[in-house]
């Protein structure tokens, strides 16, 4: 499976911008999809995750309430609608892909597909 992100840009605090994963090789119906983000300085956090065989998503407590993972079978993407956008969500967010349900989701290290990251910016 090979992933490709795209969609960050700068936006300014209170902004909405939405992120796609395109996949090739492999199909989001039977993968478990996720979203990572990783700050200047820090780990690569996780955001959310979609689990294929449920449609279920999980969300880290950072982005609850503000962020929506979901997918379309027929483009075979993943997207990751960020509203409410604050400074702290400024990061370089990666798209990644495993083909089993893990229940250490949140875990980068279950992925074993990874895109190459979009930068996003947040102005305050």
């Amino acid at each position: 499976v090979q992933l490709q992100a795209s969609g960050g840009g700068l936006v300014q605090a209170g902004g909405s911008l939405r992120l796609s994963c395109a996949a090739s090789g492999g199909s989001v119906r039977s993968l478990t999809m996720a979203w990572f983000r990783r700050a200047p300085g820090k780990e690569r956090e996780f955001v959310a995750a979609l689990r294929s065989s449920t449609s279920t998503a999980y969300y880290g407590d950072s982005v609850k309430g503000r962020f929506t993972i979901s997918r379309d079978n027929a483009k075979n993407a993943v997207y990751l609608q960020m509203n409410s956008l604050k400074p702290e969500d400024t990061a370089i967010y990666y798209c990644a892909a495993r083909l089993y349900w893990s229940v250490a989701y949140y875990s980068r290290d279950q992925y074993s597909k990874w895109g190459q990251g979009t930068q996003v910016t947040v102005s305050s």
